[in-house]
């Protein structure tokens, strides 16, 4: 498994837990999306699962080695006592890539066997649910609460959450809550380097400002030339483009179908590198800035909303930005 970055507090105080006399059988891991909740919920349940059947050779806090039984069982997906629910694909044969909109009722009720025997490896079983948010009301959250207020012997719940103030009071309340925060940029470098080992310095540069403190952000964009983006609105931010060379360069190269990535990238990125711009003015200036970070991200929605042309979205994204330069 991949080293874990960022959130070490968190880290630290899971694994006092762990290491206690006994360990609260849900958890409630908050926070951004993309800053590794998940991948943390995966490499606790592997460390718990290996430390509970007494396996040999565990480091660290979270490492468990790739060739021990419980990590080869989890790779195979045949560890009898460890399951992950996720969105399911909703055609897996015709559309795999294309996801139901939440985890339904069936997931949770798939998983009353496993509850109905003891764990199979060790004392210890683990159910982690990516995302929380994400499971179908009432019914499933309904049949998940009766586990977590009657938890099966051994069970532990690690539940991810981006959003935790919309569920269910009751589930919240049955869960110790485990926070996660944005990564600094440090950290943010450290996992993308991890991920894109091959980036040059300009892009991992760029993945970083986009990202703002979410790796799990950030990696959309990897491939995009986001730091190509970045200059071209830097130039036109500075400069203000008066001959429209730089604007229209821009619409031409993000209009094309393949574009289509990038352009949802600088449908992202443009308000973001706008707002990026405030703590650097003042008075008037400032202002403008804020005002053009609010028609940016307009735009931005209204050109999803409504399919809006390309090229043309791009050249007033661009005008905005230009607005931005400073007077002489």
């Amino acid at each position: 498994m991949k080293p874990l970055v960022g959130n070490a507090a968190a880290g630290a105080a899971f694994r006092a837990a762990m290491t206690g006399a006994t360990l609260h059988h849900a958890w409630l891991l908050a926070g951004p999306g993309g800053v590794g909740k998940a991948g943390f919920a995966r490499a606790a349940a592997a460390r718990m699962l290996a430390e509970a059947a007494g396996e040999a050779g565990l480091d660290g806090d979270f490492d468990v080695p790739a060739e021990s039984p419980t990590a080869a069982l989890i790779a195979a997906g045949s560890h009898p006592d460890y399951r992950v629910l996720t969105r399911l694909p909703k055609d897996p044969e015709k559309k795999p890539d294309e996801l139901a909109r939440s985890i339904p009722i069936k997931q949770i009720r798939d998983l009353i066997p496993m509850f109905a025997t003891t764990p199979s490896m060790s004392s210890r079983r683990v159910v982690v649910i990516d995302s929380i948010d994400e499971v179908e009301r009432p019914g499933a959250s309904n049949a998940l609460l009766k586990n977590l207020e009657e938890p099966p012997a051994g069970t532990i719940f690690l539940l991810v959450s981006h959003a935790p103030g919309r569920l269910l009071p009751t589930i919240r309340s049955r869960c110790r809550l485990l926070r996660f925060e944005p990564l600094d940029a440090a950290e943010m470098r450290e996992a993308i380097i991890a991920e894109r080992p091959d980036a040059t310095a300009d892009e991992i540069a760029a993945l970083v400002r986009a990202g703002g403190g979410s790796p799990g952000r950030s990696l959309r964009y990897a491939g995009l030339d986001l730091a190509g983006i970045d200059m071209a609105l830097a130039e036109i931010a500075r400069d203000g483009d008066r001959s429209n060379r730089q604007r229209v360069r821009l619409a031409k190269a993000l209009s094309a179908k393949a574009a289509q990535p990038r352009y949802e990238a600088f449908l992202d990125r443009a308000p973001s590198f706008i707002a990026e711009l405030s703590p650097l003015r003042f008075g008037d200036d400032l202002r403008r800035v804020l005002d053009a970070y609010a028609d940016a991200r307009e735009l931005a929605a209204v050109a999803r909303g409504l399919s809006l042309d390309g090229q043309g979205t791009v050249l007033e994204m661009a005008g905005i930005v230009a607005r931005l330069a400073r007077k002489p």
